[in-house]
């Protein structure tokens, strides 16, 4: 098989037609790919991620989020780190790498690994201009993170970093977890409601935010994740 031939072969896997949802709004693929996202990793996770989700719990000590964010900030504070956490996670390798085989499937069904369409997916995420009826059943009909005010962007730092670390699918993580960030800094501007369909930003309070958040690293984002719960 040819490199042309394998690239058009990957390209191919990528989704291109999407059931139709009757009230949805913004981005056909975003809304699909973080309804999917749910689906897989949280509603509908199979045994084999469930069980990296106890092994996981055993590892940080009972609440799965709220102990990993704590772990994560006392350790990323102190001098040793990132050795101490490097230790600290390593039992937990394997856990690690079904969650990121898990959580990577889902983002390559729907974008190319380095394109800048899963960046854009990040940002609306942020924004909260995803709403998709689908997701009335729990209350959230907007995909864009929980809580008020939300921890999961930072619990998911955490986990990148850990999969960074433990050199687990870590190139895609260094790449990802900017993302993240940059979702992070969009929510905290925008503060959308998960109930209604919510307008978008200026797009160059967007453009703004990409400039400062998207160039940095996995240690100037560990500085920026010690503020909680909003950046700096």
């Amino acid at each position: 098989m040819t490199v042309a031939t394998s690239a058009a072969a990957a390209e191919r896997r990528i989704v291109t037609e999407f059931p139709d949802v009757p009230g949805m709004y913004g981005s056909r693929r975003a809304n699909e790919l973080w309804y999917q996202f749910d689906e897989v990793t949280m509603y509908k996770s199979d045994r084999e991620l469930t069980d990296a989700y106890i092994a996981l719990g055993e590892l940080f000590g009972g609440d799965l989020e709220r102990r990993a964010l704590v772990t994560w900030q006392e350790l990323s504070a102190a001098p040793e780190y990132p050795h101490n956490y490097a230790e600290f996670v390593a039992p937990a390798r394997e856990a690690f790498a079904v969650l990121s085989r898990a959580q990577l499937g889902v983002f390559d069904t729907y974008y190319r690994k380095w394109g800048p369409g899963l960046a854009s997916a990040f940002v609306d995420f942020g924004q909260g201009v995803l709403f998709d009826p689908r997701r009335a059943d729990v209350r959230s009909e907007v995909h864009s993170m929980n809580g008020n005010p939300p921890r999961g962007y930072h619990v998911w730092h955490a986990y990148m970093r850990a999969m960074m670390l433990l050199d687990v699918d870590a190139r895609r993580w260094r790449s990802i977890a900017r993302y993240n960030a940059l979702a992070w800094a969009v929510q905290t501007v925008a503060k959308p409601n998960l109930r209604t369909v919510n307008p978008e930003l200026p797009k160059a309070t967007v453009a703004g935010l990409a400039a400062t958040w998207l160039p940095r690293g996995p240690s100037q984002l560990d500085a920026e994740f010690q503020s909680f719960p909003y950046p700096r």
